[in-house]
Protein backbone atom coordinates (compact mmCIF):
# COMPACT_ATOMS: atom_id res chain seq x y z
CA UNK A 1 0.00 0.00 0.00
CA UNK A 2 1.55 3.70 -0.94
CA UNK A 3 2.08 6.04 1.85
CA UNK A 4 -0.11 9.00 2.18
CA UNK A 5 1.23 12.54 2.71
CA UNK A 6 -1.15 15.37 3.32
CA UNK A 7 0.18 18.83 3.03
CA UNK A 8 -1.12 22.18 4.30
CA UNK A 9 -0.46 25.41 2.47
CA UNK A 10 -1.50 28.17 4.63
CA UNK A 11 1.37 30.79 3.94
CA UNK A 12 2.50 32.84 0.91
CA UNK A 13 5.12 33.75 -0.71
CA UNK A 14 7.31 32.17 -3.00
CA UNK A 15 9.53 30.65 -0.21
CA UNK A 16 6.35 28.53 0.42
CA UNK A 17 4.99 27.85 -2.37
CA UNK A 18 9.19 25.71 -3.02
CA UNK A 19 8.51 24.46 0.20
CA UNK A 20 4.89 22.90 -0.42
CA UNK A 21 5.39 21.99 -3.90
CA UNK A 22 9.29 20.34 -3.44
CA UNK A 23 7.89 18.37 -0.49
CA UNK A 24 4.80 17.30 -2.60
CA UNK A 25 6.29 16.21 -5.93
CA UNK A 26 8.97 14.39 -4.31
CA UNK A 27 6.95 12.64 -2.27
CA UNK A 28 4.57 11.69 -5.55
CA UNK A 29 7.88 10.50 -7.24
CA UNK A 30 8.05 8.10 -4.36
CA UNK A 31 4.92 6.56 -5.27
CA UNK A 32 3.12 8.47 -2.07
CA UNK A 33 -0.71 9.25 -2.96
CA UNK A 34 -0.18 13.34 -2.16
CA UNK A 35 -2.62 15.89 -1.37
CA UNK A 36 -2.42 19.65 -0.84
CA UNK A 37 -4.87 21.84 1.35
CA UNK A 38 -4.40 25.91 -0.37
CA UNK A 39 -5.47 28.40 2.35
CA UNK A 40 -5.34 31.79 2.97
CA UNK A 41 -2.17 33.26 1.46
CA UNK A 42 -1.47 29.89 0.63
CA UNK A 43 -4.17 30.31 -2.50
CA UNK A 44 -1.87 32.31 -4.20
CA UNK A 45 0.67 29.33 -5.14
CA UNK A 46 -1.93 27.99 -7.24
CA UNK A 47 -3.69 31.35 -8.71
CA UNK A 48 -3.31 31.85 -12.46
CA UNK A 49 -1.69 35.12 -11.78
CA UNK A 50 1.39 33.19 -8.83
CA UNK A 51 4.39 34.45 -10.86
CA UNK A 52 3.37 38.11 -10.01
CA UNK A 53 2.11 37.36 -6.75
CA UNK A 54 4.50 34.97 -5.17
CA UNK A 55 7.56 37.06 -4.44
CA UNK A 56 10.79 36.43 -2.23
CA UNK A 57 11.35 37.96 1.14
CA UNK A 58 13.08 40.38 0.57
CA UNK A 59 15.62 39.13 3.31
CA UNK A 60 16.06 36.16 1.05
CA UNK A 61 16.23 37.92 -2.47
CA UNK A 62 19.83 36.43 -2.74
CA UNK A 63 18.23 32.96 -3.36
CA UNK A 64 16.88 33.86 -6.86
CA UNK A 65 20.14 33.50 -8.07
CA UNK A 66 20.96 30.06 -6.07
CA UNK A 67 17.44 29.12 -7.88
CA UNK A 68 18.66 30.18 -11.60
CA UNK A 69 22.47 28.59 -10.71
CA UNK A 70 20.71 24.90 -9.51
CA UNK A 71 18.23 25.01 -12.18
CA UNK A 72 15.59 24.79 -9.57
CA UNK A 73 12.01 24.49 -11.75
CA UNK A 74 9.80 27.42 -11.57
CA UNK A 75 6.54 27.22 -9.36
CA UNK A 76 4.70 26.88 -12.89
CA UNK A 77 6.94 24.11 -13.66
CA UNK A 78 6.75 22.44 -10.15
CA UNK A 79 2.91 22.37 -10.31
CA UNK A 80 2.78 21.18 -13.88
CA UNK A 81 5.06 18.22 -12.54
CA UNK A 82 2.44 17.69 -8.99
CA UNK A 83 -0.30 17.98 -11.78
CA UNK A 84 1.57 15.12 -14.15
CA UNK A 85 2.06 13.33 -11.03
CA UNK A 86 -1.22 12.74 -9.64
CA UNK A 87 -1.00 15.27 -6.65
CA UNK A 88 -4.76 16.00 -5.46
CA UNK A 89 -4.65 20.17 -4.92
CA UNK A 90 -7.51 21.40 -2.87
CA UNK A 91 -8.19 24.94 -2.36
CA UNK A 92 -10.27 25.91 1.10
CA UNK A 93 -13.58 26.85 -0.40
CA UNK A 94 -14.60 29.04 2.24
CA UNK A 95 -11.45 31.05 2.25
CA UNK A 96 -11.95 31.49 -1.65
CA UNK A 97 -15.03 32.99 -0.45
CA UNK A 98 -13.67 34.88 2.04
CA UNK A 99 -11.55 36.76 -0.57
CA UNK A 100 -13.99 36.59 -2.87
CA UNK A 101 -12.54 34.36 -5.41
CA UNK A 102 -13.78 31.56 -7.79
CA UNK A 103 -12.39 28.53 -9.15
CA UNK A 104 -11.51 30.59 -12.27
CA UNK A 105 -8.97 32.34 -10.39
CA UNK A 106 -6.39 29.17 -9.91
CA UNK A 107 -4.85 27.15 -12.78
CA UNK A 108 -7.01 24.03 -14.51
CA UNK A 109 -7.06 21.07 -12.25
CA UNK A 110 -8.01 22.54 -8.48
CA UNK A 111 -10.92 21.53 -6.87
CA UNK A 112 -12.30 23.54 -4.72
CA UNK A 113 -13.67 21.91 -1.58
CA UNK A 114 -14.37 22.32 2.00
CA UNK A 115 -12.16 21.37 5.23
CA UNK A 116 -14.29 18.21 5.41
CA UNK A 117 -12.48 17.33 1.83
CA UNK A 118 -9.13 17.43 3.04
CA UNK A 119 -9.50 16.10 6.16
CA UNK A 120 -11.22 12.63 4.29
CA UNK A 121 -7.99 12.45 2.55
CA UNK A 122 -5.82 13.48 5.85
CA UNK A 123 -7.42 10.97 8.38
CA UNK A 124 -5.51 7.97 6.15
CA UNK A 125 -1.91 9.92 6.08
CA UNK A 126 0.93 8.61 6.93
CA UNK A 127 2.91 12.07 7.12
CA UNK A 128 1.20 15.82 7.37
CA UNK A 129 3.21 18.45 7.36
CA UNK A 130 1.91 22.40 7.59
CA UNK A 131 3.90 25.06 5.59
Amino acid sequence: MAKRVAIIASNGGLEAAYKVLNIATAAAATDAEVGIFFTFEGLSIIHKQSETMLKLRPENEHFSEGFKRANVPTVSELLEIAQDSGVKMIACQMTVDVMGLSKDDFIDGIEVGGAVAFLDFAYDADVSVTF
